[in-house]
């Protein structure tokens, strides 16, 4: 249906307050019929309808205020018709000599939250439309005409969108925040691990490889403050530990790594595993990693550039092997490729320590 929106009311005159309307929903009306009158800052105003029609639905109620553009009311028809300001001749009832003090703004009906004003909330009721989904464009952040049609627009043409919850809200403001704060710098390489026998605890050699690398440049096991520019090396690394699950992306954290054996940290992953899916782990087990590790390689993908998350200052990513031709002894032989990531803050490592972690990480992978 079209909507009929407020017109330029002329004199730099940017708003008016809605005093009586001459119509109601369901009347039919003619070009130039009275359909409501508004009192602006130098007169009150009768404003006439701008075609023939049956209307449809009204927007404002006495006493409201609209802003130039905003929806009085729709027409019954087309809602692909759009909308429409042109009018008749608009009668002033009485004038007077005030200045004009008007400010736009973002002006609201009282609600909290959501800068509209009554007329686009009550579009937004007519269709359907949660201005809480909506971004204004307006002046302040103020939503407008075109903001609330757009959405409708997308809603009727795809659906509507679905707000993020649990896991996937926190995640997607977790990395929001990381983005906003970190200097991400990635370097990539690759190592041979052909010479890995067969049933090899990947995990297991991923993580005794990144203690390796944290032997080799501690600066790497460390958190930033990036408000006090101030960086804690931390003797113990405690590892966070990238886990998949239907609900989303988990990163529990294995403790003191480096002092644990092979089949205390696989005990170790199996448990925080289990707990993960079954969603009973304690929040505690989800704090205080000094580094993580991401192996997407079990999934797909080579390379990659994984989220630091402050306080860390790194994560390390590990690709899905791959072969290629290789060369021992003058013969060609089938090699086998682990790729990997080392993603690190640049505030708090510069990339000579970053290459000698991952040169420390690349040699303990290749033995």
């Amino acid at each position: 249906m079209p909507y009929f929106t407020l017109p330029d009311l002329g004199e730099g005159l940017q708003e008016a307050e809605v005093v009586e309307w001459q119509i109601r929903e369901g009347d039919t009306v003619n070009v130039d019929d009275p359909l409501l009158s508004v009192e602006t800052a130098k007169a009150i105003v009768d404003i006439p309808a701008p075609q023939d029609g049956t209307i449809a639905t009204l927007f404002v109620q006495p006493g409201d205020i609209v802003h130039v553009g905003e929806p009085l009311l729709a027409f019954e028809g087309d809602e692909s018709s759009g909308s429409q300001t042109v009018v008749g001749n608009l009668e002033s009832r009485e004038g007077d000599d005030n200045r004009d003090d008007f400010v736009v703004g973002a002006v609201t009906d009282g609600q909290p939250g959501v800068a509209a004003t009554p007329a686009i909330r009550a579009l937004a009721r007519h269709l359907g439309v949660n201005l809480d989904r909506i971004k204004g464009s307006g002046p302040a952040g103020s939503i407008t005409l075109d903001d609330v049609q757009q959405h409708a627009s997308l809603k009727q043409s795809h659906g509507d969108s679905t707000p993020l919850r649990g896991v996937a809200r926190t995640m997607a403001k977790t990395m929001a925040s990381a983005g906003a704060q970190v200097v991400p710098v990635s370097l990539f390489d690759q190592v041979s691990v052909a010479h890995w026998p067969d049933g090899t605890d990947i995990t297991l050699r991923l993580i005794r490889a990144i203690v390796s690398g944290c032997q080799a440049e501690p600066q790497v096991n460390a958190w930033f403050n990036g408000e006090q520019l101030s960086r804690r090396i931390v003797d113990r690394v405690d590892l966070g530990i990238a886990v998949d699950t239907p609900d989303g992306l988990f990163v529990p954290v294995l403790r003191d790594v480096a002092n644990r054996d092979d089949a205390d940290l696989r005990d170790g992953l199996n448990r925080l595993r289990r707990d993960v899916e079954a969603r009973k782990i304690p929040a505690k087990e989800l704090q205080g990693a000094t580094l993580s590790l991401s192996n997407f390689g079990t999934l797909a993908g080579r390379f990659a550039t994984p989220v630091v998350v402050p306080p860390q200052v790194a994560i390390v990513g590990a690709g899905k092997r791959f072969t290629q031709p290789g060369f021992r002894n003058g013969e060609v032989f089938e090699d086998v490729q682990m790729p990997l990531s080392l993603t690190f803050d640049h505030r708090a490592l510069n990339g000579g320590q970053a290459a000698r972690f991952l040169g420390a990480v690349l040699a303990s992978l290749s033995e």
